[in-house]
């Protein structure tokens, strides 16, 4: 255990539009680092560029660059719940997956190995994506170390088609291969925020029928997302969970820069109330993908993924809280 712990550079030391911009201000330590160093660290903030997985707009390669340039105005203590993650945890950016952007099924065998090295390290994997293909390596590289996990996955789309253009693996497939792959525990997963349109009338059914919670977003209008996550909480405690966070959950009205958009979604209000109801949660590891800054031109797309990742942060097992 460090005697210190890494903290995000303050405002105060470096003009927050200056310096390099890691996520969260924060140390960056290389991949291949001295094992020491690793070792060292309890989370990480870990980028895959990858957006070849995609459907409709492409982009989401440049969703980590953006997000970490988004995050330099995030402060380390969380007023709302009193999270103290930097009091508490030793955490860096550990930058991006070198992902083979001509050739799909390589990334996901590259990103797999990437998180078999982090996870040997005992560090919690925070990723910045990236289009939602790159959830399905995690899971396999998480599954060596815990076997099936808990799900709670935030979406416009339920991601469980069986194929696309005839490809077994796409960012509409991944749970899909999850459940083929025996990654999940199907009792113990929940969908938040799915709507639209489907390609049959029973698509949001295939999920049901495994044992998932299926939570569309009519159910979440108008109202706090609070009660429901109390329900969540029970259905996939018991063991580890994982956390993913496609930001077309969100209403296009909040977060446009996404390839993916559909209307009706979550408000960013629900968001947070969502991830801080995962509180007390064995959270194992989490992402937060599919934003496509050249569909962000605010950049609020990408500062609504950084303050979500930093709320991840804030739940992971061990972090203090402030009540003073």
């Amino acid at each position: 255990m460090p005697t210190t712990f890494n903290a995000p550079l303050s405002g105060n030391e470096m003009p927050r539009f200056g310096g390099i911009a890691s996520m969260l201000r924060l140390p960056i330590l290389s991949q291949t680092a001295l094992e020491q160093d690793l070792a060292q660290l309890d989370a990480a903030f870990i980028g895959i560029p990858l957006d070849i997985g995609t459907s409709l707009r492409a982009g989401t390669r440049f969703g980590p660059r953006q997000i970490r340039a988004e995050s330099v105005m995030i402060r380390p203590y969380n007023m709302a719940t009193g999270a103290a993650p930097f009091d508490c945890l030793n955490v860096a950016d550990i930058g991006d997956v070198a992902i083979n952007t001509f050739n799909l099924l390589d990334s996901i065998r590259i990103i797999e190995q990437a998180y078999d090295h982090i996870l040997r390290h005992n560090i919690i994997p925070l990723t910045l994506g990236g289009d939602h293909t790159i959830t399905l390596p995690i899971l396999r590289a998480l599954h060596k170390k815990y076997g099936p996990v808990g799900l709670i996955h935030i979406d416009a789309h339920a991601d469980v088609n069986d194929e696309m253009f005839g490809e077994k693996i796409a960012h509409g497939t991944t749970f899909r291969r999850a459940v083929d792959e025996g990654l999940l525990d199907c009792q113990r997963v929940a969908q938040i925020g799915l709507r639209a349109q489907g390609y049959s009338a029973d698509d949001f059914n295939w999920s049901r029928r495994q044992g998932f919670r299926v939570v569309q977003a009519e159910e979440c209008w108008h109202q706090s997302l609070t009660p429901l996550m109390n329900e969540i909480k029970a259905k996939v405690s018991g063991g580890p969970v994982y956390l993913s966070f496609d930001i077309d959950g969100i209403d296009p009205a909040w977060a446009p820069g996404t390839g993916t958009p559909e209307v009706g979604g979550l408000t960013t209000i629900q968001a947070l109330e969502i991830i801080r109801g995962c509180a007390g949660l064995d959270i194992i590891g989490a992402d937060l993908v599919e934003v496509s800054p050249p569909y962000d031109t605010s950049g609020n797309t990408a500062l609504l993924g950084a303050n979500l990742l930093f709320e991840m942060l804030c739940i992971l097992p061990g972090v203090n809280k402030k009540t003073d």
